[in-house]
């Protein structure tokens, strides 16, 4: 017997969010546990070589992960996505994974699945995420390995994602949108809708390197679309164009300041979420990197970074005479 009690509304109409406007809680958070991959994608933001022994002795450690678990938790935390770099190279990603589960957390994982393998699977299997996304450069070698700069990694992404695939784990399949595969994107969407569990979304935002490294900045500057371009491949995509329609007024803040505001953040860094970078540094989210728009986690507790630090940086004003024309 159906149960009439029961019924189903979106997370955002649930009214906790009315109580929440006056004291956020960061729901979720970005856990980057390393900037290492076994990819040199050209758009990337942070990937170092999978061997980067400098990189690995920074990255921050198990015990690290498990104080801010138990301090995000205790703040209200429910959702942590797990991502890299390409997380699967450390070591210990199944302590730290199974850690995360054991607090309570609802984790995504983050990968290429090119280092997919059958113990993956069944760990999985055993304990499975939230969510399970792979990244799609393209579907033919050449498109891919243009964007991934690795030989031979479409075979590994196909074995690892078709490993995957017949397991039966709810994979969801997303793509970039570059200037190195957008002739391709069709077909990327074509292919992801054939196996993700249930929407097909793409990015077309690059952030520069978390490094400032001018040589790679300059790529992927080259690697961008222009607005009209991605305006185009939204409205020529007819599932994108009817979504984006249908929730067109969940994309942007409900309460506008007003239009002479000088305020330099009217995005959503630091409303509900947060981000942790491979060395431990809390973020408000992963484009701002700003030193004085981050602390260490090592030496700090999340409850200060987040009660004090945000609202410093929301509050940042712009002096120019420019602002408010862009």
């Amino acid at each position: 017997m159906k149960n009439k009690f029961v019924a189903s509304s979106f997370f955002r109409e649930f009214k906790i969010w009315d109580r929440l406007k006056e004291k956020p809680i960061p729901f979720s958070f970005d856990l980057e546990i390393t900037a290492r991959c076994n990819f040199n994608c050209r758009h990337c933001y942070i990937n170092l070589p999978a061997n980067d022994a400098e990189a690995m002795k920074n990255e921050i450690s198990l015990t690290q992960i498990g104080n801010i678990a138990d301090q995000a938790a205790a703040m209200g935390s429910l959702w942590c996505l797990i991502t890299g770099g390409e997380p699967l190279l450390r070591a210990d990603f199944q302590d730290i994974y199974l850690l995360l589960k054991k607090k309570g957390f609802l984790v995504s994982v983050y990968t290429n699945a090119s280092i997919i393998t059958d113990k993956h699977v069944s760990f999985f299997k055993k304990f499975p995420p939230r969510e399970l996304e792979v990244t799609v450069y393209g579907v033919s070698q050449k498109t891919y390995e243009r964007v991934t700069r690795r030989p031979d990694s479409y075979a590994a992404f196909r074995r690892g994602l078709d490993l995957l695939l017949k397991s039966g784990l709810k994979v969801r399949l997303k793509a970039m949108a570059l200037r190195s595969n957008v002739a391709e994107l069709p077909a990327i969407a074509s292919f992801c809708r054939q196996y993700t569990k249930d929407y097909f979304r793409f990015d077309p935002l690059l952030h520069l390197r978390y490094d400032g490294n001018a040589t790679r900045n300059a790529e992927i500057r080259g690697e961008r679309l222009s607005a009209a371009e991605i305006v185009a491949i939204e409205q020529g995509d007819d599932e994108r164009a009817a979504t984006l329609k249908k929730n067109c007024r969940n994309l942007i803040f409900q309460e506008q300041e007003h239009y002479d505001c000088r305020h330099l953040f009217h995005c959503g860094a630091g409303k509900e979420s947060f981000v942790v970078s491979p060395e431990g540094y809390f973020h408000l989210c992963s484009a701002l990197r700003h030193p004085e728009c981050v602390t260490d986690l090592k030496q700090t507790t999340l409850a200060d970074s987040w009660n004090d630090l945000v609202p410093r940086v929301h509050a940042i004003t712009s002096s120019s005479p420019d602002f408010l024309e862009k």
